[in-house]
């Protein structure tokens, strides 16, 4: 398929800047494959659709604060500095994003609050990307401490507000357990307790996978072929409960559903020749895009996504492009709120 397939028209107004009041008040959009029904509910509705035996599998990555502001040494030159990932946790080396990437060359020293965290920038890797070394003293503790406290929420450029003190928690899952993700896997932003407790007393069983989501998630496509667009590798891991109990719900001919794009991308990269689910850790850059046949699931709980983007064309391979097409349309005409922050879509 093409890029321009996936291109549509989304008023400014629907981009939603703050989450819903409360997570399972937003709402849910329910989408039936195989009759092309549309409904209209509310999140905590969710419940109705799952019964005794089908698996919810949930991605536990927590987010933490990769957006740093400072100062560049002699000159005081303002500077925004996005963590990416951890290259070395004892040389305290991550790769990094810059801004203004001109001003921010190798050897520079970057300060953080009133001198808390310093860096030395020891490679150029891209136009803005760099590799950076926090010259820290103290425990990994008292590192990781630091940049909590000095980090930002890193709300995607989309949402354009500056972060507040509640994003700390709304942009962040009740299953967040294993730090390491620069944005929210937001189809599990919707859960609460409440509901997970309704799940459970239905005999939903809830497991999880780790995915840790890089920027590449939010990275345009600017290739029209497809094919020819390559995902920015994430790391994650598939555990040996979840597979087992995956691969029991699908052997009883129960629902598999992933909450969110980023569990299916682990699930489905960890898929046996026999087309079983195994257990599984390491990188992942599967793009996939119409037409993909899904080996592990069979229903989908994911968000309302930006024009052109992989986590659409995810979307629209599982529910089938014309019908998600048409949905989004739906949602456009009956005002649905889109991306990290919007409300949700369950593809049955």
């Amino acid at each position: 398929m093409k890029l321009s397939e996936f291109k549509f028209d989304l008023p400014p107004g629907l981009l939603a800047l703050y989450p819903a009041e409360n997570r399972d008040e937003s709402r849910l959009m329910v989408v039936h494959k195989d009759s092309g029904k549309i409904e209209h509910k509310v999140f905590k509705d969710v419940v109705d659709y799952f019964d005794e035996g089908d698996v919810m599998v949930v991605n536990n990555t927590k987010v933490f604060p990769a957006r740093l502001y400072g100062n560049k040494e002699k000159t005081g030159a303002k500077i925004e500095v996005f963590l990416l990932r951890e290259l070395n946790k004892e040389m305290h080396l991550w790769d990094v994003l810059v801004d203004p990437a001109r001003k921010i060359r190798v050897g520079n020293k970057l300060y953080f609050g009133d001198g808390e965290l310093v860096a030395e920038v020891i490679d150029n890797t891209t136009s803005r990307g760099r590799t950076i070394r926090f010259l820290f003293d103290g425990t990994d503790e008292e590192f990781y401490k630091t940049i909590d406290e000095l980090g930002e929420t890193p709300l995607p450029k989309y949402i354009k507000r500056d972060a507040e003190p509640e994003d700390r928690e709304r942009f962040q899952t009740i299953f967040a357990e294993h730090k390491g993700a620069v944005a929210a896997p937001t189809a599990g932003l919707h859960f609460t307790e409440h509901v997970i407790k309704r799940l459970q007393i239905k005999g939903v069983e809830l497991e999880p996978i780790t995915l840790h989501i890089g920027l590449g998630t939010f990275r345009p496509v600017d290739v029209e072929d497809l094919t020819k667009h390559k995902m920015d590798s994430e790391n994650f891991r598939v555990y040996d409960k979840t597979a087992d109990m995956v691969n029991d719900a699908l052997d009883h001919k129960r629902r598999v559903v992933a909450v969110g794009t980023t569990t299916m991308r682990s699930l489905e990269s960890s898929v046996s020749a026999s087309g079983r689910l195994k257990a599984n850790e390491g990188w992942t850059d599967k793009f996939i895009f119409p037409p993909y046949e899904f080996k592990i699931c069979n229903s989908l709980i994911t968000n309302f996504h930006m024009p052109e983007s992989t986590l659409l064309m995810m979307a629209a391979a599982f529910g089938g492009y014309d019908l998600i097409m048409e949905a989004y349309q739906t949602a456009i005409k009956e005002k649905y709120r889109f991306f990290s922050y919007g409300d949700a879509m369950l593809i049955l």
